[in-house]
């Protein structure tokens, strides 16, 4: 019982960290996760996410880069982005920085309240390398609306470690192309 109110409560949690919790082998979680129906994590993500991809107004919910965890329209967001070899450089390991502004923007654009935009402006900054292999965490925020700008910021982190700040300003338009006013 315990084990189904941890996960119900930290949806995120890995094997690993049910072990470390439990102080049992992991083999221990997997076989009692079974027994209990409760699936790995990874399913745990996408059936939080299914629920937040229809909230989304200003994309469709495939164009977004990363699982979207959590999302408050108008307010704010969260998207997990688990990271592959084919992303990165193969000489270095270190994944490509548009994958990581991907998931920026494309949470950013999640977050805000309205049908159509475009990014106007970002001002975005690499603060860490990224391996292949590491788990991305975005975090976006609306800090507030001018006129017909909206404008958010993004932290992603791995492992607690910040690795990317970005601030976006989405310019909405209307259904003709035009600035809405």
């Amino acid at each position: 019982m315990k084990l189904i109110e941890l996960i119900k409560d930290q949806p995120f949690l890995t094997d690993e960290d049910l072990s470390l919790k439990f102080d049992v082998s992991i083999q221990t979680i997997r076989l009692d996760r079974l027994e209990l129906g409760i699936p790995e994590l990874r399913e745990r993500i996408k059936n939080v996410a299914k629920n937040n991809y229809q909230k989304v107004r200003s994309i469709i919910g495939t164009e977004i880069i990363g699982e979207l965890i959590d999302l408050n329209l108008g307010v704010s967001g969260i998207s997990v982005l688990e990271t592959t070899k084919d992303m990165a450089f193969s000489k270095t390991n270190i994944v490509r920085g548009h994958h990581i502004f991907s998931q920026a923007e494309s949470l950013a654009m999640a977050v805000i309240d309205a049908e159509v935009a475009l990014t106007g402006v970002s001002n975005i900054k690499y603060l860490n390398p990224v391996k292949a292999g590491e788990k991305l965490v975005a975090k976006a925020e609306a800090v507030r609306v001018r006129g017909n700008n909206h404008f958010v910021h993004v932290r992603i982190k791995v492992n607690q470690k910040q690795v990317f700040r970005g601030k976006f300003i989405l310019v909405v338009i209307d259904g003709d192309g035009g600035v809405e006013e």
